[in-house]
């Protein structure tokens, strides 16, 4: 009894406090162009991107560990409370900064998803010797490393040298790990509130699996690995502890001669805001693969349907799968704007927006939105079911990762701010040495006209005037603006390259002023619709 009211707390707490991120990744035998693809959605409160030079340290120099690199109150300068320190090394490399920072110069690139773990193995600063959170080890990495292998080696042996330190729920970490040849899943679960250096023991509980080249996969806040097979290192690793902390604890017995699955032992029971990302990212991009009957559907009353819904196993979605068509950056883009339409979580199509007109026949208000407020919620009596995009998703990206281009154009990380479904996607190509100062620029206690974010959320808070036609107007400054892009972006690599034999300064400098005419264009294009909503929808009009 105690265990379960412990597990109903640790959710209740990840509720409140985590981010719920969603990863989506892809091998390059996956995708259209032969790029392999990270992404992250609803990263932490600093959506503040900003370019990290690359640095020269005397030898011997110690590099501090920090805590608070989440935070968004804080000077861009400033990344917190410094809880210890490591040795540093003579060169590190140019990344790109944020609360969970990405991507680097050398295109390696980090996703992260926050994942539920027992509460047995919990632990909180303050509560332990550890030291090393996720979003620290990721700077680390892209300071340090220019390979998927080289950031996988150099993470776990942080976390097993300085211990494990969650920094959002007290919950697990799950970290996607990629460069253009491939992508590393990597899982890290922390090892309670006793641990200390001096004991000789790992600081972490970690198991990595490779994503076959042609596969995707998805984290949504939930373990994804199963079995463990480390006589194949090219596909597996794992810490020297994974099995025997379970075995100490009473989690496993190797005894009953049931395999050692590790995604039931250190996560808890599953949470239908796990599974119905699961369903949906299966049944977008393999519906033949589909375990469990459809959960599409137009009726606006099979929200409350109980017979026509199902709590499946998690053993029922396999770690990865091959994809019934190759997948583009555009449909990770559109994965991510996801609001669960057609379905029994349809939040936008729940019957509660249904009135009778003047002939009695029901129509959807204007004001049905996938996003209801939680005063709305309670109001309309409305579910609070987790969708894919997020009204609070602060920011996140999709990252393109391609090896038959120089480093500097191969990489390609697409950043949105705010709400992913009303949010543009900037084009960010990692040559660039300065991101344009609206994308480095918020304070969410204060508004600013030069800020990206606050462009973006002013849109988001006016759609609520009429979300139905709203997001007719939003579509339509939107999506020819970011097909722009695409085409754009074709040109400006042919350029990068003609130039970069000729003068590579000139070269880095082109792609610099290629990304503030993007920003510059996102802006004038949302501050137009800005107007446009308010001008059409205001609520002078009564009517």
């Amino acid at each position: 009894m105690k265990t379960f009211f412990l597990l109903l707390v640790a959710a209740f707490l990840f509720s409140q406090t985590g981010k719920a991120c969603t990863i989506i990744v892809a091998g390059k035998k996956a995708t259209v162009d032969g790029s392999v693809l990270n992404s992250h959605t609803d990263a932490g409160a600093d959506c503040r991107i900003r370019v990290v030079p690359g640095q020269k340290f005397p030898k011997g120099s110690m590099a501090p560990v920090y805590y608070g690199i989440q935070r968004v109150d804080l000077p861009l300068d400033d990344n917190g409370e410094i809880l210890g320190y490591i040795p540093q090394v003579e060169q590190t490399y140019t990344y790109f900064q944020s609360a969970y920072s990405h991507i680097n110069e050398y295109q390696l690139c980090i996703g992260e998803s926050t994942t539920s773990q027992r509460p047995e193995l919990q632990v909180s600063k303050g509560e332990g010797k550890q030291i090393m959170t996720v979003e620290q080890a990721m700077i680390f990495a892209l300071q340090r490393c220019k390979t998927a292998e080289e950031a996988l080696t150099l993470i776990t042996s942080l976390m097993e040298k300085y211990g494990f330190l969650p920094s959002c729920g007290p919950e697990s970490e799950c970290l996607t790990i990629a460069d253009p040849e491939g992508v590393w899943v990597l899982e890290l679960f922390s090892v309670g509130k006793d641990w200390t250096p001096e004991s000789g023991k790992p600081g972490v509980i970690w198991a990595a699996q490779r994503v076959p080249d042609d596969e995707i996969a998805i984290i949504p806040n939930w373990s994804i690995i199963k079995e463990i097979d480390l006589s194949k290192p090219e596909q597996f690793r794992a810490s020297s502890n994974y099995q025997q902390v379970a075995i100490e604890n009473g989690w496993y017995s190797p005894e009953s001669g049931q395999p050692f699955v590790w995604q039931d032992v250190y996560a808890p029971t599953p949470r239908e805001w796990a599974t119905n990302r699961f369903w949906l990212f299966v049944n977008t991009f393999a519906p033949s693969l589909d375990p469990i009957p459809s959960r599409r559907t137009n009726n606006p009353f099979d929200n409350l349907n109980q017979y026509i819904q199902y709590v499946e196993p998690l053993s029922v979605y396999p770690f990865s799968f091959k994809p019934e068509r190759q997948v583009s950056v555009k449909d990770f883009m559109d994965f991510q704007r996801s609001t669960f339409s057609g379905t029994i979580y349809d939040k936008e199509n729940d019957a509660v927006w249904y009135y009778p007109d003047k002939n009695g026949n029901m129509v959807k208000s204007k004001l049905a939105t996938p996003f209801p407020s939680g005063e709305t919620q309670k109001l309309m009596k409305t579910t609070r079911r987790r969708l894919v995009a997020r009204v609070d998703g602060e920011y996140g990206m999709v990252a393109q990762l391609r090896s038959d281009l120089p480093r500097e154009i191969g990489g390609i990380y697409w950043v949105f701010q705010d709400n992913a479904y009303t949010s543009p996607y900037l084009p960010i190509f990692t040559g660039v040495t300065h991101v344009p100062e609206v994308y480095s620029t918020y304070n969410p206690k204060e508004y600013s006209d030069n800020s990206a974010r606050w462009a973006i959320d002013f849109v988001d808070n006016l759609l609520y005037l009429n979300w139905q036609d709203g997001k007719k107007d939003l579509d339509a400054a939107r999506t020819p603006m970011e097909q722009s892009f695409f085409e754009r972006n074709a040109e400006i690599e042919k350029e990068f390259i003609a130039l970069q034999k000729k003068n590579p300064k000139k070269a880095i400098e082109l792609l610099n002023k290629y990304t503030q005419e993007c920003a510059d264009t996102i802006m004038q294009t949302y501050v137009q619709l800005r107007n446009t909503l308010i001008t059409k929808y205001t609520n002078n009009r009564m009517r």
